[in-house]
């Protein structure tokens, strides 16, 4: 990397560590008991039946049947954020004119995702829906860090909106606004990757259909704070 761009790559990676330090420090503070975020989740699956939207404890039956897929779908699980990083640094170095909007959007997510966490505990069907499997639990990379999680007293009831599809979502987005003028039809395929993180989440018990509205309704709030933050904020859009 050029000298020139040494300096602003610094103090991106400063930024960037400094924002996803303060959010999982304030989402650490979203802490709720168990029995308030239980009935939460209780509430959402009778909507989602109601909806007809009830499909993850079967889902997690299908993957619990194909044992060939569970370590693959932990890995997707797991290793989501490199990714992101990927996507962070390849845009920087390469689509300048993206970059920055683009890391608004990343961090706009990050800021407005945490009142709902606080207002809105949320068990994941691991938890909360009887037969369903904790995969990644039982299968983790790093041993069992829903019971560390548990015993650490991190929160652990932030099932809605599922950030791990909000951030694949930011993925996708990010390069497609790249690619959409370029390569038009291959600025599409980026989408695939939050998709097949939204059959990971169902699969895995991790999230409710519901929980990827949220994560969708999320990334297009964000997308609508950027874009209007040159007119509310006119020497913050310039950053």
């Amino acid at each position: 990397m050029p000298i020139a761009r040494v300096r602003p790559a610094l103090s991106e990676i400063a930024l960037l560590a400094l924002v996803f330090a303060g959010f999982i420090w304030l989402h650490g503070t979203a802490k709720s008991d168990a029995a308030t975020a239980t009935a939460n989740a209780l509430a959402l699956q009778s909507l989602e039946r109601a909806l007809h939207l009830d499909i993850v404890p079967g889902l997690n039956r299908w993957l619990v049947e194909h044992p060939a897929l569970i370590q693959p779908a932990v890995l997707y699980y797991r290793l989501y954020y490199v990714v992101l990083l990927g996507v962070l640094v390849w845009l920087f170095r390469r689509h300048t004119e993206v970059y920055r909007t683009a890391r608004r959007t990343l961090i706009a997510m990050a800021v407005l995702v945490l009142p709902v966490f606080w207002a809105l505990p949320m068990s994941p069907p691991r938890f909360a829906t009887p037969g369903v499997v904790d995969i990644i639990a039982e299968h983790d990379l790093f041993g069992d860090h829903s019971a560390r999680a548990l015993e650490s007293g991190q929160n652990v009831y932030s099932a809605m909106p599922s950030m791990h599809t909000a951030w694949a979502l930011w993925c996708a987005y990010a390069a497609w606004l790249a690619l959409r003028t370029t390569r038009p039809r291959l600025a599409w395929l980026p989408w695939l990757f939050p998709l097949g993180m939204i059959a990971v989440v169902f699969t895995t018990g991790n999230h409710y259909v519901l929980d990827i509205v949220g994560s969708v309704v999320l990334l297009l709030a964000s997308i609508a704070v950027v874009a209007a933050l040159p007119k509310l904020l006119p020497k913050l859009s310039r950053s």
